[in-house]
């Protein structure tokens, strides 16, 4: 009805026709619309490269873990150095009652071949038996508190307790033993001059004593046969026993009369300052000229979030590394126009060949900190920046093409950390 009392001319059937009609004319700019839009992402894909998709089944949590290896960047070469990365979670644990060990070597980290890791946990009381190795034994306390004894060369005895970060090191054929102390025990890393090394392989009290003829022992100990009847039949490893009293008793009783080794088989890592500290982090140098015992060199690395173990080299022997907490990167460059860059968590090993430039870079939010280990009783490294700016200015700007500014604001001493 109109306003005049008319009625209005257009009827529902009319209506439902314009209103068909305004239906079919959406849709059709609709459709119009999603075929550009279809259009313009067909164009998008095309000009996309399609080679950095991954459609098919994927590791998540481990890619996760290595960005570098599932999408290197692209200054890594296509012929690629070997690999030099192993998780201490692919390794298997040997358990007992008493601990856990478990070891990288050679076998499971084919470029390691100069050095072997062992990860072992000792509950309180718990005791990696009396032993020794053919290898050097270098090692850190991760957890907890251990007592270690040994004899020297010369018979006289060493009875010491470690804390976190505490180091102690046997040379071959030293006898010595490990035992967890309250309140939990202890877990502390191995780290042996041999990658063919394997803590399976060791000379072991127990084992030695079920090898040996009852008479030829009884006529070693000065005993009767019987009194050794209970010895063990098998090797013990690690086993469960009473957790041992106070420290003073135990160093007093394995004196004897030869009395106590002069040598100091342990080393205090953080009673010592920071070899160097920038803002970018610190480390700890200890080698044969601070721990004397020692023919194992060690790096102890912090990198703060964004900081850089600077471009360097090792010209005297391969770099064993085992990362205690946070996360990094590391390239390495190798001969034969190769590189690598792989990526690295707390429990994981790293490798670098001697003589190989790489880096080492904090990637995450918390404090990277990471040990370098080397077959040799010194420590040294050569730095890229410090080599660069002692060598003529005019062969450097021509090798890379930079401006003499550039070069002048090159680092002219090792930083060792960046930023300083």
């Amino acid at each position: 009805m109109n306003a005049d009392g008319t009625k209005d001319q257009v009827s529902r059937r009319g209506f439902l026709g314009v209103g068909s009609a305004a239906l079919v004319t959406a849709v059709g700019v609709l459709s119009a619309a999603g075929a550009a839009a279809q259009d313009q992402q067909m164009n998008a894909r095309a000009t996309t490269d399609r080679s950095k998709s991954d459609p098919g089944p994927t590791n998540s949590p481990q890619d996760a873990q290595n960005p570098d290896s599932a999408w290197p960047p692209a200054t890594d070469s296509k012929s690629l150095v070997q690999t030099f990365k192993y998780p201490f979670s692919f390794a298997n644990k040997r358990t007992y009652k008493g601990g856990w060990s478990r070891e990288v070597t050679v076998r499971e980290l084919p470029v390691s071949k100069s050095m072997a890791g062992v990860n072992m946990r000792l509950t309180a009381g718990g005791v990696r038996e009396l032993h020794w190795h053919t290898a050097g034994e270098w090692a850190i306390i991760l957890y907890g508190t251990a007592r270690i004894t040994a004899i020297d060369a010369d018979g006289k005895s060493f009875v010491a307790d470690v804390n976190k970060n505490d180091l102690w090191f046997f040379p071959s054929g030293i006898p010595h033993s490990i035992q967890g102390l309250e309140p939990d025990g202890t877990e502390f890393m191995l780290v042996f001059d041999d990658g063919d090394f394997s803590e399976s392989e060791t000379v072991l009290l127990s084992d030695s004593m079920a090898h040996l003829p009852p008479e030829v022992l009884s006529k070693n100990f000065g005993v009767a046969q019987s009194a050794l009847k209970n010895l063990p039949k098998q090797e013990l490893f690690i086993f469960q026993t009473l957790v041992p009293g106070p420290l003073e008793a135990d160093q007093k009783a394995a004196a004897g009369a030869r009395g106590k080794s002069p040598r100091d088989f342990a080393f205090r890592t953080m009673a010592m300052p920071p070899t160097k500290r920038t803002k970018g982090g610190e480390v700890r140098i200890v080698d044969s000229s601070t721990f004397k015992v020692s023919t194992t060199a060690m790096a102890m690395v912090t990198l703060h979030p964004g900081g850089l173990r600077e471009l360097h080299w090792h010209p005297n022997a391969d770099e064993w590394q085992y990362y205690i907490s946070g996360k990094g990167r590391m390239t390495v460059v190798s001969t034969g126009n190769k590189a690598r860059t792989m990526d690295f968590q707390g429990g994981d090993v790293g490798y670098v060949e001697k003589s190989l430039l790489h880096y080492i870079e904090n990637t995450g939010d918390t404090d990277l900190i990471f040990l370098e280990m080397f077959k040799s009783s010194f420590y040294q490294d050569l730095s890229l920046s410090e080599w660069l700016a002692h060598t003529p200015p005019e062969l450097v700007m021509a090798h890379l093409n930079i401006d003499k500014a550039t070069l002048d604001a090159i680092p002219r001493d090792e930083l060792v950390i960046v930023p300083r």
